[in-house]
């Protein structure tokens, strides 16, 4: 009898700790139901690249919200991305949002720079000001040409 007891406290003891494991592991991923809400926002860019649905949306450094959509808009070829920012979080409407890189070797994430009109975005809203990623390679390229063509020019 006695081992029949202490193989249910182990097997109790075992599972106590995959639940808190999945609930620990729930709220780091942000799938946990918090108390704070969040809002979504859009913005429309001329390239993404670098960034997917799960990227962080940062500002001032600090993680305030994450993509949650990316499509591409037939009309105007440009990547219309959908994002959440954290409720307590209040955008004024002339707000700009970029694509920023961690380093040479780092990830991409979304910075915002809050603009100082008085005026907040309201849920729902879109972040007109957007600057697109920069590939690394093509700003080599301009800089490499922009040598040549300097030297070659008669003024």
């Amino acid at each position: 009898m006695s081992e029949n007891a202490t193989e249910v406290t182990v097997g109790a003891a075992v599972l106590a700790v995959a639940v808190g494991f999945l609930i620990y592991a729930s709220n780091v991923a942000g799938l946990g139901t918090g108390t704070g809400g969040k809002y979504e926002l859009t913005a429309s860019f001329r390239s993404v690249q670098g960034i997917a649905v799960g990227t962080d949306v940062r500002l001032a450094g600090v993680k305030v919200g994450t993509i949650t959509g990316l499509d591409l808009n037939p009309q105007t070829f440009r990547a219309d991305a959908r994002f959440t920012i954290d409720e307590g979080i209040e955008l004024p409407d002339d707000s700009a949002i970029l694509i920023s890189s961690e380093g040479l070797l780092g990830g991409n994430f979304i910075e915002i720079v809050p603009g100082g009109s008085p005026f907040n975005l309201e849920p729902g809203g879109e972040i007109e000001d957007t600057q697109g990623s920069v590939s690394l390679i093509s700003l080599l390229m301009k800089f490499v040409s922009g040598g040549d063509e300097e030297e070659g020019d008669p003024q």
